[in-house]
């Protein structure tokens, strides 16, 4: 029989990552434009002899770049929560790929929560003897609030314990 033994059944599991809007394919195409609107621009100051804004504006089109791809390289970043009647596991992973791995009794954890009245959820933090590990930092306050809802369902559904039918 390969049934999962009720203590190793994941009541909950989430991956959270960084929302990135622009995908590697417009970001091509929004980088040809910048380039042609630099050289457009460009261009009259190089007829006046005035070369030099020349390389002002590819330093321009450089440091464009590379703020995008460090933005595309902080994507790689994500965070993993799964909750079992025995254990809350964190997983944080850097961009550049460095693991972080927090392992947390579900009976003893709580959510501390941060909020702001005009703005919402700021700041979630998972708590436990001493030790808070902020957790769901690249959901919007509206989403970290619902993630917060469901992560707070699965820790009170593994604190019930197991249930049992008897027939």
């Amino acid at each position: 029989m390969d049934q999962i033994a009720p203590v190793d059944q994941t009541l909950f599991s989430a991956r959270l990552t960084p929302h990135r809007s622009l995908t590697q394919s417009n970001f091509r195409l929004l980088l040809m434009i910048f380039c042609a609107a630099a050289l457009v621009t460009a261009l009259p100051f190089i007829f006046l002899g005035a070369w030099p804004v020349m390389g002002f504006m590819g330093l321009d089109v450089a440091l464009f770049y590379l703020a995008f791809r460090a933005n595309f390289r902080d994507a790689h970043a994500y965070e993993d929560v799964s909750v079992t009647a025995l254990d809350l596991h964190l997983a944080k992973v850097s961009p550049k790929g460095a693991r972080a791995d927090y392992h947390f009794n579900p009976l003893w954890v709580r959510l501390e929560k941060e909020e702001d009245d005009e703005f919402g959820l700021q700041k979630l933090a998972v708590v436990s003897r001493g030790a808070s590990i902020e957790v769901a930092n690249y959901l919007d306050p509206d989403r970290k609030a619902a993630f917060a809802r469901e992560l707070s369902g699965a820790l009170a559904e593994a604190r019930r314990g197991q249930r049992y039918d008897y027939e």
